[in-house]
């Protein structure tokens, strides 16, 4: 899975464009990153800015972005309606894909402890990152801002993670820390009452509702603190309002963790409530970005309540999420610009484009790319395919509904297997390409012929990773394609047999892209290491190949 960090900084600065434009483009220069969005606000005085990319050049982003803000902002000067404590008042790491949550928190506290040796900005971390439970909200380090952090760093218990707990004028302190992805959605009704909508907000929302009496009055605690109804739904934040531009009034959701709420579950809670209020729900609408495996579980979630298997392609699982939570029902709904791995990443690549009388053409061409290694990532794809195939035929059938759930395992695994697969098609043919360009580099200098050796190492050693994480895959096809024939429709055996053939040339002609690269490398512990998982790889592909056969031929012959 590709790894992908998002960094949501926050700097005190929204009305003078070219110190804005010059700290975005910090950002921008930096490789490995994109710059989704920048949001300055006059009246606050603060710029929010978007970026996502790979955790190492998030990390440098985001110290040159923090580098350029000090540089260039005066706290000494700055006013704005907006709380704040820095020229960077807050800077949050979150997992996208390919990352967790504990990783973001390492990364969090390697970038506070650069920005507070290297800048003399004193660090404080947050939320996951936190030091302690008292340092986890940003409002509670935030108390006082700016102006009150000399009488903060007086105090002991308010010693910053990183740097000195002395006040640096011009650049105040910075929050650094590790949360997860906010998803903003709105939920539309058809109404435009806005105290219903707000109705229904107050009954989602983890917050709740403060409890009245008989005579509606607020109840209230000992200590004169609001007793409240604790809402349906946790990690979410909710009001209802009225929007004049659609006509319609709307639940207005922020999903701080979807992992704990799913933006399908606040959809249904909510068509739920408003049932209970004689409203209806007419779809919803997504606010910005929003990480794919929200919306690949929320399709196999509308697959499942419809009886279906939910092993289909990605393209269909998004398409189930995006009608059955009418994300169109506002505005056109474009995948590749809604889902945030897309902006870095496509979600195909360019052979894997190419239909199939094209691709074979390009592959019979005298071009030594696309080859064999391409080919061998394509037969696994095909295989899982075959795979998925086979489960889902099971699926619905009386007689394999002891196997249901088994078999829904097979078709998900065999989707996600064949995803991954076609990625490598291309990822192969990126490999060789990369290393045809390290052996075109310069060699007059020493220097130059030293980077060049380097190089080709580097590129010739991925060269072979990249049939090798084909193998691994091809494997786990293996033991899915056995999985159909044992468990399966019986009269598509054939087609679980046909999937073991194409699995175990897959990891075959892998293998031999991996041999073919290993003479010119030079570490031999790689090598030796290698060498090593090729045996083992290649006589697991052939055992389980064999069953498969076998069971498949057991089949054929009882019919």
């Amino acid at each position: 899975m590709l790894k992908l960090v998002e960094c949501v900084p926050n700097f005190s600065e929204g009305r003078d464009r070219g110190i804005i434009d010059a700290i975005t483009q910090e950002i921008s220069d930096t490789e490995g990153v994109k710059l989704l969005d920048v949001d300055p606000g006059a009246d606050t005085n603060r710029t929010v800015v978007t970026f996502i990319g790979a955790p190492e050049a998030v990390k440098q982003a985001a110290f040159r972005a923090i580098r350029k803000a000090a540089e260039l902002i005066d706290m000494r000067k700055h006013q704005g309606a907006h709380a704040r404590m820095g020229a960077t008042d807050v800077c949050p790491l979150i997992p996208v894909s390919g990352v967790t949550m504990e990783d973001c928190v390492q990364f969090a506290r390697q970038l506070g402890e650069r920005v507070a040796t290297e800048l003399e900005i004193p660090v404080y971390l947050y939320e996951a990152a936190a030091s302690r439970p008292e340092r986890q909200s940003l409002a509670d380090i935030r108390k006082g801002e700016y102006e009150g952090l000399a009488d903060k760093f007086a105090d002991p218990e308010w010693k910053p993670d990183f740097g000195k707990a002395q006040f640096n004028p011009k650049s105040g302190a910075t929050v650094i820390g590790a949360r997860e992805f906010l998803i903003a959605y709105n939920v539309n009704l058809n109404t435009r009452d806005r105290k219903l909508a707000h109705d229904i907000a107050l009954s989602i929302r983890e917050k709740g509702r403060a409890k009245r009496d008989s005579e509606n009055k607020i109840i209230r605690d000992a200590t004169g603190n609001i007793i409240r109804t604790p809402g349906l739904l946790a990690a979410t934040r909710a009001v209802g309002w009225y929007i004049e531009e659609y006509g319609q009034a709307q639940v207005s959701i922020n999903l701080i963790n979807y992992k704990i709420t799913p933006p399908h579950i606040a959809f249904d809670t909510i068509c739920s409530e408003a049932e209970k209020r004689g409203l209806r729900v007419t779809g919803s609408e997504l606010v910005g970005l929003i990480p794919l495996q929200a919306l690949i579980e929320a399709g196999r979630h509308y697959l499942l309540k419809q009886g279906k298997s939910p092993g289909v392609p990605e393209e269909d699982l998004i398409e189930t999420a995006v009608v059955s939570m009418g994300l169109r029902d506002l505005a056109e709904f474009d995948p590749d610009k809604k889902i945030i791995e897309y902006q870095v990443q496509p979600s195909k690549g360019p052979l894997v484009k190419k239909d199939l009388r094209d691709f074979t053409n390009e592959l019979s061409s005298d071009s030594p790319a696309p080859g064999g290694g391409s080919v061998s990532a394509l037969a696994g794809a095909l295989a899982a395919g075959l795979s998925s195939m086979v489960a889902n035929l099971s699926i619905g059938k009386a007689e394999y509904e002891p196997v249901r759930e088994e078999m829904m395992d097979v078709a998900v695994g065999a989707q996600t297997l064949k995803d991954q697969l076609l990625v490598l098609v291309d990822k192969d043919t990126e490999a060789f390409n990369a290393l045809m360009a390290a052996f075109s580099m310069k060699k007059k200098t020493d220097e130059q012929i030293k980077q060049r050796e380097r190089a080709i190492e580097a590129a010739t050693q991925t060269a072979c990773s990249v049939p090798l994480e084909v193998m691994h895959h091809s494997i786990q096809v293996l033991k899915l394609a056995k999985s159909a024939a044992e468990k399966g429709n019986e009269n598509a055996a054939s087609d679980a047999g046909v999937a073991s053939l194409l699995a175990k040339s897959a990891v075959e002609g892998a293998g031999l892209n991996v041999k073919i690269n290993l003479p010119g490398i030079k570490s031999k512990e790689f090598v030796e290491t290698t060498k090593n998982e090729l045996k083992m790889l290649l006589a697991e592909a052939a055992t389980l190949q064999q069953q498969v056969i076998e069971i498949v031929d057991s089949k054929i012959d009882q019919k």
